[in-house]
């Protein structure tokens, strides 16, 4: 297995985002949107695993994994507020957003200042997007299931990750101008 497939994985889940988004914004296969979610969850799985199995990690590599994630999360958090008419999805996607073209400029600043070590990505981060990608999960099986209530607990966790989004930011703000 060659690091190019590897990246070719984790690239998958970028065009699944934009699949999942025009689903969302044609509002009749959601189902099909789920399904397509699910696959790009393990699309993230399987790409750090055989990086880590067979040694192929790459520079490419750690760069585009997150950033994947972040297209993932982007598109979705924008499809979903269009196709449920919601301003809290669209205004916490946007905060959301804001956050990681915050940190992106904070990495840029520690790395030309030789201090990554300030936004070195932390455990709380990885919870971070972990809820944000449960969230999307919840929100997708509702329209799925036409499982309207728990859009309920979407929303909630919704604001959980917002939450905590904000934080890490606020932490790695802190570490940066120490």
């Amino acid at each position: 297995m060659k690091v190019a497939l590897v990246n070719l994985i984790t690239l998958s889940r970028i065009v699944l985002a934009i699949i999942i988004f025009l689903l969302l914004a044609i509002d009749n296969y959601l189902e099909v949107a789920l399904v397509l979610f699910t696959i790009a969850g393990l699309t993230d799985y399987l790409d750090g695993y055989f990086a880590r199995k067979f040694s192929l990690t790459s520079q490419l590599g750690e760069i585009l994994d997150p950033i994947a994630d972040k297209i993932v999360i982007i598109f979705l958090f924008f499809g979903l507020a269009l196709n449920l008419s919601s301003y809290l999805i669209g205004f916490i996607g946007s905060c959301i957003i804001t956050r990681e073209i915050w940190v992106s400029a904070l990495r840029d600043l520690n790395s030309r200042n030789l201090n990554v070590e300030a936004t070195k990505v932390i455990f709380l981060a990885k919870i971070k997007t972990s809820i944000q990608l449960f969230t999307i999960f919840i929100y997708l099986v509702a329209l799925a299931f036409n499982k309207m209530l728990l859009i309920i607990f979407a929303d909630i966790f919704m604001i959980i990750s917002l939450l905590i989004t904000l934080y890490t930011g606020y932490i790695y703000t802190l570490k940066t101008f120490k």
